[in-house]
């Protein structure tokens, strides 16, 4: 019998208490994956009324305009937040499966992902079918990047650190190895550190956007991160190392980027304080350098610290919404803005050369805005159903 004092229910309010906590971690992780997803939208739409102002990698922050040149910029914290959180979110996964399934769930994500690249979100991009060109870009890097963690996640967690940093602390080490179409290992060194075209035969090639070593190194340090979001963890001892991490890479990046002798290109001071600014944050993302990756990533762990104190804000549940159901996200949203971008061709024509532009970069940031609420409502309809329909096998996959 329960008693008046409520002694016996006790172990159940413990119960609701943990399940409280692990709900706010896994808010906190779905809303930070979806404020990515929404700066994401920022550069595509960007993209798609900004192809005849197309950057450089990096940036030049002598010709760029700002307001260009810092609405590109926020799109910079996407990919290694993303993939820093996939890391993350395969730990959370074996949490509740053996190292076996999650590296067959890794295994079978990765090799779906890159499929998806290679057909549907590579016709999204070109609307060409067969396709000339296959860009090998993020949602490809992010397969290939899972495959590998398929096989290094069963590695001592200390080596998964060691190898994790060797790889994000010294990979520009091989920058200057520049291998030409007919080289040995030509192929497989596009695929890994440069950015590069290779010949497919048939008149077919693909073009290596994403370089994948970088990106391996951070999805691996995101799985190694993954202890500190165990079931019955302490919040306030995870965020203190949160931010912590997060702190720590900021001013690690700002001393190595004034020293200006490792980590990416060397900057310049510019004509005015504002371009010596631009010139600073001005860094290499194909592939990604070590000064690309210290504050993009330390930008998104200490976001991670406040999303999961300010979880009960009602913007959470919106940007965990996006965050629940991020490929369907994407696919919608590349389909969209191509359709946008035929129907205003269509009626306007190529009025920028060879594309159909627009003038003013805040036209960028309207767009973003009268599309959000379009995007959500069938996000939200899938997020739902990947909720209710566990048992259909291929939507854990979207």
């Amino acid at each position: 019998m329960t008693s008046i004092t409520g002694a016996d229910t006790a172990p159940a309010i413990a119960r609701i208490g943990a399940a409280a906590k692990a709900q706010a971690r896994l808010v906190a992780i779905d809303a930070l994956r979806g404020l990515v997803m929404v700066f994401m939208l920022v550069d595509h739409v960007r993209e798609t009324w900004f192809l005849h102002m197309q950057v450089s990698d990096p940036v030049d922050a002598a010709t760029v305009d700002p307001a260009l040149f810092f609405t590109r910029l926020l799109s910079t914290f996407c990919a290694p937040t993303f993939v820093a959180l996939t890391g993350l979110s395969a730990w959370l996964y074996g949490q509740s499966h053996s190292k076996a399934e999650t590296s067959m769930f890794l295994l079978k994500r990765g090799l779906f992902l890159i499929f998806l690249e290679l057909s549907f979100v590579g016709f999204a991009w070109s609307a060409q079918f067969p396709p000339q060109t296959f860009w090998l870009q993020v949602i490809w890097a992010i397969g290939l990047s899972m495959i590998a963690l398929a096989g290094l996640l069963h590695l001592p967690r200390v080596v998964q650190i060691v190898l994790g940093l060797a790889i994000v602390l010294g990979h520009n080490l091989l920058d200057p190895i520049r291998l030409a179409p007919g080289d040995a290992f030509y192929e497989v060194w596009a695929v890994l550190h440069q950015r590069a075209v290779i010949d497919l035969g048939g008149g077919l090639i693909a073009k290596t956007t994403y370089p994948i070593l970088p990106w391996i190194g951070v999805i691996l340090l995101g799985y190694a991160t993954g202890p500190w979001f165990a079931r019955g963890s302490d919040a306030l001892v995870r965020r203190r190392r949160l931010i912590l991490l997060g702190a720590g890479m900021l001013v690690g990046f700002v001393v190595i980027r004034t020293l200006n002798v490792y980590g990416d290109k060397p900057w310049v001071t510019g004509v005015d304080g504002l371009h010596t600014v631009m010139a600073f944050l001005s860094l290499t993302k194909y592939p990604p350098s070590l000064l690309f990756l210290l504050p993009t990533v330390g930008a998104g762990v200490l976001l991670l610290a406040l999303f999961e104190k300010y979880q009960d804000s009602r913007l959470m549940p919106y940007l965990a919404m996006f965050g629940g159901a991020p490929m369907f996200f994407y696919l919608l949203h590349l389909y969209v803005l191509k359709a946008l971008y035929l129907v205003a061709v269509a009626i306007y024509g190529l009025n920028k050369g060879q594309f159909f532009g627009v003038d003013n970069v805040s036209t960028v940031w309207i767009w973003v805005a009268i599309l959000l609420v379009p995007l959500y409502l069938p996000t939200r309809w899938f997020a739902g159903l990947k909720q209710r329909r566990r048992d259909i096998w291929w939507l854990k996959y979207l």
